[in-house]
């Protein structure tokens, strides 16, 4: 990220009250019990199994792990899943 975009959007989130998750790129998921999942706010579907969901988001990567998933909802940046969730994990890149 550029040295004036580090600078500038932690000002802009205080003082203009926008939401951390949209200014800074970051992923919001919301998860209901242990069946369904939604992700928001990621860049690209990396691998898709049904045992495995892979994203990409701003920082790495998100894995869920579970059983059974299907994909319900698919849109440029939002993804619900339905099935048996086991484990989410962020990957960061090195």
């Amino acid at each position: 990220m550029k040295k004036w975009q580090r600078r500038i959007r932690p000002w802009l989130i205080n003082h203009l009250s926008l939401p951390p998750d949209v200014m800074l790129e970051l992923p919001r998921i919301t998860i209901i019990g242990d069946i369904h999942i939604y992700v928001e706010n990621h860049r690209g579907l990396l691998t898709f199994t049904n045992t495995e969901l892979q994203l990409k988001s701003a920082n790495g990567a998100i894995q869920i792990i579970g059983s059974s998933f299907v994909m319900k909802t698919m849109l440029p940046k939002e993804i619900l899943l339905e099935g048996k969730i086991l484990e989410v994990k962020f990957i960061m890149d090195a």
